[in-house]
């Protein structure tokens, strides 16, 4: 992969390149992708589109961080993207043809936020632990997997 296209997909189309909040803007820059996915496809677009956002993230944050000494840098928000789906896999067949639920990806990003920000658990284990590819990539699936259990509370609670 070379290196101006693993910077591409690293930092998301550029929105990593956010001189405020990156991880919060590439968040923010998933809900379209997740709405699209979980309208059309349900389940399934969510879980192909995350396996294939986490498998192809980590190729490219590896060769975006191979030659630096910040093993998790700001402007990769890939792993943002991957975990910000998931935190929506507990209720994605819900929102399959539906938009009557607009509000529950406004819950799916504050819940994805806060367990990717508070690093709590496997999210703080997988960021500490692990400085590689790797560890960038999974603490954020992490948060994302915290978050869909959120989601789908709320969603069962409230919808």
């Amino acid at each position: 992969m070379s290196k101006k296209l693993a910077l591409f997909i690293a930092t998301y189309c550029g929105l990593g390149l956010s001189p405020k909040a990156p991880g919060t803007v590439g968040s923010i820059g998933t809900i379209p992708l997740a709405f699209v996915l979980a309208y059309f496809f349900g389940i399934y677009g969510i879980l192909i589109a995350t396996i294939l956002v986490t498998i192809i993230g980590i190729m490219a944050t590896d060769a975006v961080i191979k030659d630096q000494e910040d093993k998790d840098p700001g402007k990769v928000v890939i792993d943002e993207v991957a975990g910000q789906l998931l935190a929506f896999v507990t209720v994605a067949d819900n929102l399959y043809h539906n938009t009557q639920l607009w509000w529950i990806y406004l819950v799916g990003l504050a819940a994805f936020r806060f367990f990717d920000i508070c690093k709590m658990g496997p999210v703080k284990w997988f960021d500490s632990k692990m400085k590689n590819a790797y560890g960038v990539m999974m603490d954020d699936v992490c948060a994302g997997l915290m978050a869909s259990v959120v989601v789908w509370m709320i969603f069962k609670y409230f919808a």
